[in-house]
């Protein structure tokens, strides 16, 4: 008897317990970010119910979006894992034969992009843009920030400084309704 332990489930069939349940978490979001398993596998944790998740079936509907580093003995803690490197490689792609590009699979192998589908983006704090997190940060660094006075501008929820470290970041705002609704006119 264990007050820790955790189901697991996998495609919604219960296959044991796990006594650890933040450190395996942890290794299968590892796994999947460096492409070791599928990029299309869901890892949801469910503190309250003391469940953990995972599926593989098809027919989930999952939407790309940045990864931010969350690694508590990283010295990027708290910053896009997309680096300018990243850029750059995309940049040099059209240079190069196409088994060499890094491309959209390069960002997904190097843990910068990650599809999460509605189930799991339920147990993930998402930041609406990269300049969003960069305010988040001096917030939580305690800078003030400087009232917005273009009335033209996105109107922004304010930042709490005692929030959750975000997870995650949109690729761009008008992503968050998936490609498929962003098409249409």
């Amino acid at each position: 008897r264990s007050p820790n332990a955790t189901k697991i489930f996998v495609n919604g069939v219960w296959v044991g317990i796990h006594r650890d349940p933040l450190h395996l978490v942890r290794t299968v979001q590892k796994l999947r970010r460096t492409g070791v398993i599928s990029h299309e596998v869901s890892v949801i944790r469910d503190i309250r119910d003391r469940e953990f998740k995972i599926f593989t079936d098809a027919g989930r509907v999952c939407r790309p979006l940045f990864v931010i580093d969350n690694d508590p003995t990283s010295e990027r803690r708290g910053q896009l894992v997309l680096q300018k490197e990243h850029i750059e490689r995309l940049e040099d792609d059209h240079s190069l034969p196409e088994e060499e590009r890094f491309g959209w699979k390069g960002l997904l192998s190097a843990g910068a992009v990650e599809y999460l589908d509605a189930e799991e983006e339920e147990t993930v704090m998402i930041v609406m843009t990269p300049e969003d997190l960069e305010l988040s940060r001096q917030v939580q660094a305690g800078y003030e920030l400087a009232e917005e006075t273009d009335m033209g501008k996105r109107v922004k929820a304010p930042i709490n400084p005692a929030t959750h470290t975000w997870t995650h970041c949109e690729i761009h705002p008008s992503m968050i309704l998936g490609i498929c609704a962003s098409i249409i006119p």
